[in-house]
């Protein structure tokens, strides 16, 4: 009979626990809710007014940017920020796919451990010091390949590429090789006895596997590159004309720290309305990539 009362006690106890925890667990979805919430509605009230008095053709599809003449045309951000993410992304998810399998499949564990880690501390240095190394050595070699070709030596489109790929790399290899790792060793097993390469194992067993995990990775460094804002300037050039690979640009995220701190009226008002324009382009973009991971999962 007591034990049957200590264990009645118990059951109670975890019951309330559980309870308490679900409590809490509510709590924080609901606030994390709420706040996105807030900061849609404030973004909207904050920018929308702007749009409205510029324009939003004129503000959306403008190509000059020109606080001085009141002139607030943000397509060549627009531009400029969707061809150097995309490019990002179409260099540095083959590449980091391959270096996940390289790390997880094709080298001894020790080795692996040791660049696994190495991974994750670039994975975690500060966007600034990514900055100041593609000013100081990315920068230069674009400079050679301009007087090469005749053009202006400034930092350009190109180089805000070749930054943000370096800067999502270490992102995309870690998500990747850890999805990959946790695919079951049965999966490459079955497929080198049915005759398979070790490759042709990998890449058609193991790899699709892990699709799941290689699009989240995919997803945080789309989310990375999107965001980027203080190394993109200092290697972009930061002139809002239309984006060509060799010359300067401006991508939306770099708009408001440049002028914010000199704006007034409305133009102050339009930088709040680029803010609301690129809150819009990443939750679209957040959305079509989440709605691509659930396709992969299924």
């Amino acid at each position: 009979m007591e034990q049957m009362g200590l264990t009645t006690g118990r059951n109670k106890s975890k019951s309330t626990v559980e309870r308490i925890m679900n409590i809490i667990f509510l709590i924080c979805g609901l606030a994390a809710v709420i706040c996105v919430i807030c900061m849609t509605v404030y973004m909207i009230i904050s920018g929308w007014p702007a749009i409205q008095k510029i324009g939003v053709f004129e503000f959306l599809f403008g190509q000059v940017w020109d606080p001085e003449n009141s002139e607030f045309g943000i397509a060549p951000m627009i531009l400029s920020s969707i061809i150097a993410t995309f490019s990002a992304i179409l260099v540095a998810l083959p590449l980091g796919i391959l270096v996940a399998v390289f790390l997880s499949k094709l080298i001894p564990g020790r080795l692996s451990s040791i660049l696994r880690t190495l991974i994750d501390l670039l994975a975690g240095i500060p966007s600034v010091v990514y900055g100041l190394l593609g000013a100081i050595l990315i920068v230069p070699l674009i400079f050679e390949l301009q007087t090469s070709l005749g053009l202006p030596t400034s930092g350009c489109l190109l180089s805000a590429i070749i930054i943000l790929i370096i800067m999502i790399l270490p992102t995309i290899i870690s998500v990747s090789e850890t999805a990959i790792r946790a695919v079951p060793q049965q999966y490459e097993d079955a497929s080198l006895a049915l005759g398979s390469t070790k490759l042709q194992s990998i890449f058609r067993a193991t790899v699709p596997a892990a699709k799941s995990g290689i699009v989240a990775g995919m997803v945080l460094g789309v989310g990375r590159a999107i965001g980027e804002a203080m190394a993109v300037i200092m290697v972009a050039g930061n002139a809002a004309i239309m984006p060509e690979f060799l010359k300067p640009a401006r991508l939306l995220t770099a708009s408001i720290p440049i002028e914010w701190a000199y704006s007034s009226g409305l133009h102050r008002e339009a930088l709040y309305g680029i803010g609301l324009v690129l809150f819009i382009f990443i939750m679209v973009i957040n959305i079509v990539l989440n709605m691509v991971l659930k396709k992969a999962v299924n």
